[in-house]
Order: structure tokens, then C-alpha cells, then sequence
């Protein structure tokens, strides 16, 4: 029993070394900074609102250039602006940023199933079974993976209303 024990644990530390070893020999040098300072500025949320499987990818198409960024409508206009000034690029060619969806329950057709509050991936949904469920604004990413889940069809998105913090000044045209 002692000699099996000892030969896992040795054999354990040797595999574990060379698997060690082998990340170092064959780690890839080509990650770009750059991407990594993007995605660290993201939300980080994954919602996938810009169409885009996660922080990650999205990082990676905005320094690419394949996806502007202005894409990001939890991050708003504020992201926008801080990613344009990293990136040197001039935010009044792009148009406007994406507007930041939240979701919203009916609560007449609620029914309270539990399906969508399984679903949410940033718990922004409560409730309890057969009871009506509420949307904790401050935590909806707007992923839309509820409404999706949601039986009754009692879900919708809607654009965040606006407060201090989302609201943004247009400036007036030059004559």
C-alpha cells in the first residue's frame, strides 16, 4: 500500500514537471499587449451583445479593427471614448455607441417558472418558484439568454433608461 502510494505520488510530480516543462517550450509569444489592455477596459461580463462570444474575442477584433469600438453597449459611451483615445482613433467618424439593453419583466404574464433566473449567467434575476420575478438593473448585462429561457414570452429587452451616468451631451453641429 505504502509502495503504491509513493509510486503515484513520484509519478505524479514527474508528469506534472514535464507538463510544466512543455507549456514553457511551447507557450505562444504572438499575444499582442494591446489585446490584453482592450479586454481588461471591457465589462468582462461575456454578454454577447456585440456579437461577439466574449471580452476575449471582442478585444481582439476591436485592436484588429474588425469591430468598432463603439460595440460594446454595456460598456457605453464612456468605454467608447476611453477605447478611441487608447486606440487613437476619432470616436466622431463611428457614429453612436450601441445602446446598453436591459432586461424587463411583464409581470401580468409571469408565472413564475424559474426558468429565467436559471438561465441568467449574473444572477440579475429574482425570485422564487410560482412567484413573480424582478430584474436587478445594476446586475443585466443584457445577454438576452432569459428571454430566450422564458416559456411565457414575458421577457423583453429595452434600452437603459437614462440616468447621470448614461446620459451624454450631443454637441451642437459647427455652422
Amino acid at each position: 500500500m505504502l509502495t503504491a502510494t509513493l509510486v503515484l505520488t513520484l509519478m505524479g510530480l514527474i508528469l506534472g514537471g514535464l507538463l510544466g516543462l512543455a507549456s514553457r517550450a511551447f507557450a505562444s509569444n504572438d499575444d499582442n499587449p494591446l489585446v490584453k489592455e482592450v479586454e481588461s477596459m471591457l465589462p468582462g461580463s461575456q454578454c454577447g451583445q456585440c456579437g461577439l462570444p466574449g471580452c476575449g474575442p471582442a478585444a481582439e477584433a476591436i485592436v484588429n479593427g474588425t469591430a468598432a469600438v463603439t460595440c460594446c453597449p454595456p460598456g457605453g459611451r464612456a468605454l467608447a471614448e476611453s477605447l478611441a483615445k487608447k486606440l487613437d482613433i476619432d470616436i466622431s467618424t463611428l457614429g453612436a455607441a450601441a445602446v446598453p439593453q436591459l432586461a424587463v419583466i411583464n409581470a401580468e404574464q409571469c408565472t413564475g417558472c424559474t426558468r429565467c433566473y436559471k438561465a441568467c449567467p449574473t444572477d440579475a434575476i429574482v425570485g422564487a418558484s410560482k412567484q413573480l420575478h424582478s430584474v436587478i438593473s445594476a446586475a443585466c448585462t443584457g445577454c438576452s439568454q432569459c428571454v430566450a429561457a422564458c416559456p411565457e414570452d414575458c421577457i423583453s429587452l429595452q434600452a437603459e433608461t437614462l440616468s447621470l451616468t448614461t446620459w451624454h451631451w450631443h454637441k451642437p453641429e459647427a455652422a
